[in-house]
């Protein structure tokens, strides 16, 4: 078992902002301030905090409508200046102020579905709108390993030099557009940027394994069909993003950033035993899966260093003592890329 758990809210998030010491001297040589756009979702705040850890001389802005009750005056109390703004609205964004580096974090997922027409709009013209604005910058921009077709499990993943051609549902797809706006703008402009292509980063809060450790404790079945997935710790995955802000490319190339392949059916059996309950698994594992391989980060970063047991150990410990839960559920089982 991981020696280290994390007894609250509040030490899951500052082990989730705490910068490596890698972070710390990639930052003091890349010029600039940050902005991160979008900072009002589910890894935002993490990775604003953790860039000014990792970077208190530097102004760090966080952007978002801030509807969430607290946040803004939380991310406050730790360093981070809060500007409220729709980033749907040019005005908006042609008011916010110059930043030498940009974290695009906005976008829409969950209920896509019969309202398709606002994912676009959020996945598409809002990233046209900051590629635009802030074209000077440099722009780390995240994506999702959705834009690629279904790969064998038997592999390691799609590369990046697999096209982002016809991914399942219109989410993937706008994706899709959402890469392509920013790489036009890129090539338009000479911004140099990265398109994050990331696949579950790993929060006690929500996650895959989440998921998959509450079907454990409830007794509900864990469908196989999605057999594979990968994961990543989030305080890796917001290290990662924040270090790619010195390898940005002109124009714009996208970065596989997750860990290894992992099974769901192994995933299940180790949480019920690390929870004392017996999976309900139902179904068979296809042969085809969202996968990604992330060698090309991997020789930036060095491999993972959080790895699959740490990440179930905390798990089982968090879902036991009835931990707090963001009530998301990732919907990696789904094939149809319907959200």
């Amino acid at each position: 078992m991981s020696t280290e758990t994390f007894e609250d809210v509040a030490a899951l998030e500052e082990a989730m902002s705490r910068p490596s010491a890698a972070l710390v001297e990639t930052l003091a040589g890349v010029p600039g301030d940050i902005m991160v756009l979008g900072v009002g979702g589910k890894m935002g705040p993490t990775l604003a905090r953790m860039a000014k850890r990792a970077a208190p001389g530097k102004k760090v802005i966080g952007v978002a409508r801030f509807s969430e009750a607290g946040l803004r005056e939380r991310l406050q109390s730790q360093g981070i200046e809060c500007i409220e703004a729709d980033l749907l609205s040019r005005e908006a964004i042609a008011a916010l102020p110059d930043a030498g580096n940009i974290v695009f974090m906005a976008g829409r997922k969950f209920g896509s579905t019969g309202s398709e027409w606002l994912t676009w709009a959020m996945n598409a013209h809002v990233p046209a709108l900051v590629a635009e604005r802030f074209r000077r910058s440099r722009i780390v921009a995240f994506s999702t390993a959705c834009v690629y077709p279904f790969v064998g499990t038997g592999t390691d993943g799609a590369t990046e030099a697999v096209p982002p051609t016809a991914p399942p549902g219109e989410y993937a797809n706008s994706c899709v557009a959402r890469e392509r706006m920013f790489e036009h703008f890129s090539h338009q402009h000479q911004t140099a940027g990265r398109l994050i292509r990331l696949s579950y980063a790993i929060d006690m809060r929500y996650g895959v394994l989440h998921d998959v450790a509450q079907k454990v404790l409830r007794g509900e079945a864990i469908d196989l069909a999605m057999g594979y997935a990968n994961v990543i710790w989030q305080g890796e995955a917001n290290d990662w993003t924040l270090r790619s802000l010195a390898h940005c490319d002109t124009p714009a190339t996208p970065l596989n950033l997750s860990g290894p392949k992992i099974s769901i059916r192994a995933v299940a059996k180790s949480l019920g035993q690390r929870l004392g309950i017996a999976p309900v698994l139902a179904g068979q594992e296809a042969p085809t899966a969202w996968l990604i391989d992330s060698s090309l980060a991997y020789g930036l970063f060095g491999p993972p260093q959080v790895g699959l047991d740490t990440m179930l150990d905390w798990t089982a410990d968090w879902v036991r003592r009835g931990g707090a839960s963001l009530g998301r559920p990732t919907h990696y089982e789904a094939r149809d890329g319907k959200y």
